[in-house]
Order: C-alpha cells, then structure tokens, then sequence
C-alpha cells in the first residue's frame, strides 16, 4: 500500500506493529520478510520514488580531517536508497573480521561470521548474485581459465568477488512493496525526531515531517532505524529534547567510530612472464566474479596488521585513471557515480597506443582497499546549521592513523616478498610508501562510499549502540539495521553484509514477536 504524506492532513497520527525508517537496501530488505504476515508494516521514506534535488539537500554536511566527498553526493534520499547507483562489488566478510584481535583495537563483533551465513544465503538471492560459494575451485570449475597465480596461499590467498548486476531495489521491489496488503509505504516521511517515554526505555513514537509543511505522528510496538550510518546517528543525535546528548547516548558512542574503506593505490607488479590472469582482471558489467589478493590470517596476527585486499588493474589504463575522490567530486551524486566509468573510458581511449611500452602487458597497479581500524575521534556530530525541516546538519570528521598506512605498506611487502619467491613478479611500491615514517597520506586516498560504524554493535554497553541482535542497549523496542552496526568494516563493500545482517534482524524480531 502507498501512501504520499505530501497529502495527509498535518498531525495525523499513523498506527501500526512496525515502524521501519528508510527505504534503501536495509530497510526493503527487512520489509520484503514480513510480507504476508499478520503484522502491520509502515515503511517510512523521506523521499519519493526518484532523485529530487529539494530532497537531496537534506544530506548536506561539513566534512573535517582525511579529504572526503561531497556529503550531499555519498546517499540517494528516495525509495531504493543509493542501490540506484551502487557498483554491484560483493564479497563476504572473513571470519577473522568477527574476532578480538589484539593487535585491533576495539575490534570484536559479539558475534560470528557462522551467526550471518544463512542470511547470506537470503541475500544472494535479493541481490540476484550467481551463486553462494565463494570459494576459488567452484569459479575455476565453472571457467577453468580463471588459473590462480602460484604463490603460498598459507600467506596471500584469492578472496572471491561477485557482481550484482546490480540490483535496483527501487525498481525491482517497488510492485511487491507497494501491492503488499501489511506494508504501508509512506513516501515524503522524513523522520526528524524520536520520542521515548520518561525513563528513555522504550520509544513512545517518532515525529515525520516533509516540505509541504506537514507533521506526522508514528506509532508502533517496534521501531527499526535503516537511513544509513551517517543519518542513523544524526536522527539519535538529534532527538535530544530528553537527553541533551541525543537518544541513546549516554555513554558518548552514537556518531563515534566513523569507518570507510580506505581505497588507494599502493603499487604496481610487473610479471616476469606472461602468465593467464583471468582469475584477476574486471571487465565491469560482464564479469561474474574475480580474485583479489589477501592476507591470510595467520599473516595478519603475525605481522599485526589490518585486513585488506590488492586488486590488479593493467598498468597502461590504470597510470590514466584518476582516483576516485577526484572523479567523484560534484554535490550530484548522479553525476559522480553513474559517470564514473563513461570518464574513465574517455580518458583511457587518448593513451591507447600506451601499450606498444616493452613489457607493459605484464604490467599491472596494485588497488588497496583496506579496513580502517575503528577509531572514536572518526565521528558524526551535529552542525549548528538546520536542514529546511529542521534537523541540525551533520559534521563529519574522517580521521586516519598510522596503523592504516602501516598496514598498507606491509600488505604489499608481503605480496612482494610472495611473488618474488616463485620468479614471478617484482612488486614496486609507490614513493608515498617508501618511507615507514612517513605517516602522510598522499592527496588521492579515498573512499568508496561505504559508511559504516557510528552506532556499533558491542555486548558492552559503554562500547556500542546496540547488541548482538541489533537492539539498542537500554530501550526495549528501538533496533538499528545495516552497516552503521558494524564494528569492524572488514575489506569488502559492505552491501552484502548489510542486507545479510538485517535478514538476520528481521529474523529475530519475527521470532521475538511470534512468542508474544
């Protein structure tokens, strides 16, 4: 059922069993599993069912340390969320990625990768990806042309990718959201402030406005926050009329520990023979799945470092491709991702004759994209500047250390030192990694849009938002859903995982609500 609240009468007050807020990846995801149940669903969006630039503007921010994107151009605020330019990279996360590390701090999620696996099964299927094994042998057994390079896969190993194609969720589940009899679609219901009762144990209702001037009121047994992590901390942030530090914010953690994955590259490898790498290259919108070289584990403990991966991109095209932060630069995020690989073609077709260059065809840069580790100064908090609704405007702070860089450089030592065993390849760092005490970062590291943090999931209270179920910690009925509960980022694009984890919270609620 759809309804546009552009067209209710100013406080009317909307009922329901579910008040899901926001409809991207996380929040559809969590609507689809209670179709054809006997609960009534009310899916909140903030926009409508395309791009609008009055609606956009919301997403306007202050950004503050490491270089960052334009904040209005990182989110599409309308129905389907940013799946609407989103790439399609998946890959699951490792189980290392779930564990106390000691050499991480504040890493540890309150669970296990074992705990997400079925829901990554569901997940496969929302994103209309080929298959669930991620393993190197079912893709070499489907295309025996995909040939692994002879290295010690006891120390660097190839972790699997798979490419949606990709899935649309504003197009692809707007009929089965809208023709759903218990799902209530709202669309021009920006949520701008949520109310608890006097002792902030449980939320009471939520306050929905939109730019025609209209007020609504929501009410529900249970609310599940799904606007992303930068606006699921906004919104608790914001709703401080009870608390003056914001909902659930007692011990000063919602907005902290900001994450992104630090996309960069690091170095090039040159092969010492022609060797097939089918397994490795991206043809992008035709290949099904491809490796990234990985650290193994046992590597990563024993030379203390983060998690990251090395992405081959044949040298005479990647010396003229500029780095994203550059490409992406406009407040349009239409502009910036959607034209990105358009650009990049242009670009490339001036440098074709490139590779007549000796040895060129062997010749490869190496693409990092690496966990950041978890770091409370890398925060959300709120502008003195209001949106057109009303809602203080967010202030990013991106806040590298030089653990990251560190990590980076040892990540290509270690390759370096793998391939240069067998005869391989000689690996040539990059200048900005040449010298260790260098803890500058060159002008373009970026990121990959990929927010994460700002409300993790902890056991320990003082630790983390919510819990291992994605319930807040001290109110009753207020869970978080996608990749803002993450702990750690690991080092893959998080949408998989995100829709995975709020399968998993859906999962939960249904079964918390089915005993009652």
């Amino acid at each position: 059922m759809l309804i546009d609240a552009r067209k209710l009468d100013t406080n009317t007050l909307i009922e329901g069993d579910i008040c899901i807020i926001g409809a991207g990846a996380a929040g559809i995801s969590i609507a689809l599993e209670w179709i054809n149940t006997p609960y009534k669903v009310l899916l909140l969006e903030g926009g409508g069912f395309d791009y609008e630039n009055e609606i956009q503007d919301l997403y306007k921010g202050k950004t503050t340390g490491q270089r960052y994107f334009s904040l209005r151009a990182t989110r599409i605020h309308c129905f389907g969320g940013t799946t609407k330019i989103w790439g399609g990279f998946c890959a699951q996360f490792d189980q290392l990625d779930f564990k106390k590390r000691d050499w991480v701090a504040h890493s540890g999620w309150p669970i296990s990768k074992k705990d997400i696996d079925p829901y990554y099964h569901k997940a496969t299927d929302i994103l209309d990806l080929a298959s669930y094994d991620y393993n190197v042998a079912h893709w070499q057994k489907e295309d025996p042309s995909r040939i692994a390079l002879p290295i010690d896969e006891n120390v660097v190993w190839n972790k699997m990718w798979q490419f949606s194609p990709p899935t649309r969720f504003g197009y692809k589940y707007k009929d089965t959201i809208v023709n759903a009899g218990n799902i209530h679609l709202y669309t021009y219901a920006n949520v701008t402030n949520i109310t608890a009762n006097d002792n902030l144990s449980e939320v009471t209702e939520v306050t929905a406005k939109n730019h025609e001037g209209k007020t609504l009121k929501v009410r529900a047994k249970h609310y599940i926050l799904a606007s992303g992590a930068i606006q699921n901390a906004r919104l608790l942030l914001a709703s401080n009329t009870q608390n003056r530090y914001g909902l659930a914010n007692e011990n000063d953690v919602v907005g902290r520990y900001f994450m992104e994955h630090i996309e960069v590259k690091g170095a090039e490898i040159w092969l010492s023979r022609k060797l097939p790498m089918q397994l490795y290259l991206l043809d992008y919108g035709k290949t099904k799945a491809r490796a990234e070289l990985a650290i193994s584990e046992a590597a990563q403990e024993k030379f203390k470092i983060l998690n990251g991966t090395a992405a081959f991109r044949p040298l005479d095209k990647a010396r003229h491709t500029k780095p994203f932060i550059d490409i992406w630069n406009t407040d349009d995020p239409r502009k910036n991702k959607l034209s990105t690989w358009e650009k990049v073609k242009n670009r490339l077709l001036k440098y074709k004759d490139e590779a007549t260059i000796d040895n060129i065809d062997r010749a490869y840069e190496f693409f990092t994209r690496i966990e950041q580790v978890p770091n409370p100064n890398s925060r959300v908090t709120l502008d003195t500047e209001k949106d057109a609704l009303g809602v203080p405007r967010i202030q990013l702070h991106w806040e590298l250390t030089p653990f990251d860089k560190r990590s980076i450089r040892k990540i290509y030592e270690i390759i370096g030192q793998q391939v240069g065993i067998t005869d391989i390849a000689r690996v040539k760092l990059f200048d900005y990694l040449q010298d260790k005490n260098d803890t500058s970062w060159p002008d373009f590291t970026s990121g990959g849009w990929h927010h994460m943090g700002t409300t993790r999931m902890s056991s320990n209270p003082q630790k983390g938002v919510v819990d291992a179920n994605c319930k807040v910690h001290g109110i009753n009925n207020l869970y978080i859903s996608g990749s803002s509960c993450f702990t750690t980022g690991g080092a893959v694009n998080p949408t998989l995982t995100l829709v995975a984890l709020s399968l998993r919270l859906a999962a939960h609620l249904k079964e918390k609500m089915n005993r009652h």
